[in-house]
């Protein structure tokens, strides 16, 4: 899923769950921050303080990345949550909607109620739990599940298919066939383009196991929507049976529905600035509201409200580290993906016989 689903669609369903449209934000902006901390490593202050950091995300086109031990550390906890079904370490790390063990990461983070990192856990988990309906069917390790043969999509030409891979890859790649991308892209969806988080997308292809796949997301994305705000109902009332906790109300989901289906802009800011727009004209039944840009990188971001760094790599002088740090946005949100990982690593996978890290 992109930015749209993770910041736009997350917010609704918090909103709707009946968290404050300030609390709404810090678990839409943590859950789609998730996709952009990319800078791992201890931060250093001036006085000698020290903060350590784990990225959530790579960087653009590391998908390729030959890491394997660090891709398990990043794609499986929080794009590809394994559902821990299944006899060989590949299958158990196979990627499920709404697995057994992504319904136990949400009681987890539900259990953090009250914390100072709860609502930023809370969107954290939401990233990984809704990913589950878009990346079913994958693995976030080296896996021959990835294999994808005969991508095909509804209305798909082969320059739009191209077009497709030149977003992924950032540059010019001709003549090249789905067998030769898997080998290039052995983690994740990464042989499968865009089209795993494109919310309107049928598609089908080809597996590892010469199954036949064939995907219409829409209706996932919609149930992935109905199960965040069950999420969101069960920490507002400290309930770890979210599931059974009330979902969309109906209007809503209808609202939702032609959202998802109607807004194909390729560009998934551009969808999510139509998201937006519909939230302010009061076009999402029950609410009428601006929604507070989101703000990735440099300028306004976490990081630099926390820091006064700028940049990706922490260029510039060592920041002062301050109270205002320890309350800070982007100190809560590392601290959840430390929580996160531990719990889901060390915990959740093992006693399911998943060991990967």
């Amino acid at each position: 899923m992109n930015i749209d689903f993770h910041y736009g669609v997350v917010y609704i369903a918090a909103r709707v769950g009946g968290m404050t449209a300030g609390d709404a934000l810090t678990v839409a902006h943590a859950c789609q921050y998730v996709d952009d901390a990319t800078t791992r490593g201890i931060l250093r202050f001036k006085g000698g303080e020290t903060f350590e950091r784990f990225a959530t995300a790579h960087k653009l086109f590391d998908y390729a990345n030959t890491e394997n031990d660090q891709n398990r550390l990043v794609w499986t906890p929080f794009h590809f949550l394994p559902a821990g079904e299944g006899e060989t370490l590949e299958e158990k790390a196979i990627c499920r909607p709404d697995s057994e063990v992504a319904r136990e990461v949400v009681r987890r983070a539900i259990r953090q109620r009250g914390s100072e990192t709860g609502l930023h856990r809370l969107g954290v988990t939401l990233h990984s739990y809704v990913d589950t309906w878009a990346h079913q069917g994958f693995a976030g390790i080296e896996s021959p599940w990835n294999r994808v043969h005969l991508l095909e999509a509804q209305d798909c030409t082969r320059k739009g298919w191209m077009e497709s891979l030149k977003l992924v890859a950032g540059h010019l790649l001709e003549h090249i066939e789905e067998d030769i991308l898997t080998l290039a892209l052995p983690v994740g969806h990464g042989a499968a383009l865009h089209y795993p988080d494109q919310p309107w997308a049928r598609w089908h292809y080809i597996d590892g196991r010469n199954n036949f796949i064939s995907r219409h997301n829409l209706p996932d994305f919609v149930e992935a929507a109905d199960m965040a705000c069950r999420a969101v109902r069960g920490y507002m009332d400290g309930r770890e049976d979210f599931e059974t906790q009330p979902g969309l109300p109906a209007d809503v989901k209808e609202a939702l529905t032609d959202l998802l289906d109607t807004n194909r802009n390729a560009d998934d800011n551009d969808r999510l600035r139509t998201v937006c727009e519909w939230v302010k004209a009061g076009r999402v039944p029950g609410l009428k509201e601006r929604v507070p840009p989101y703000i990735a990188k440099g300028r306004g971001s976490w990081k630099c409200l926390a820091t006064g760094l700028e940049y990706d790599d922490d260029t510039g002088d060592r920041p002062v580290w301050t109270d205002a740090f320890e309350k800070s946005d982007y100190r809560l949100f590392h601290d959840a993906v430390k929580q996160h990982r531990f719990v889901t690593t060390q915990e959740i996978l093992p006693a399911r016989g998943l060991r990967i890290a």
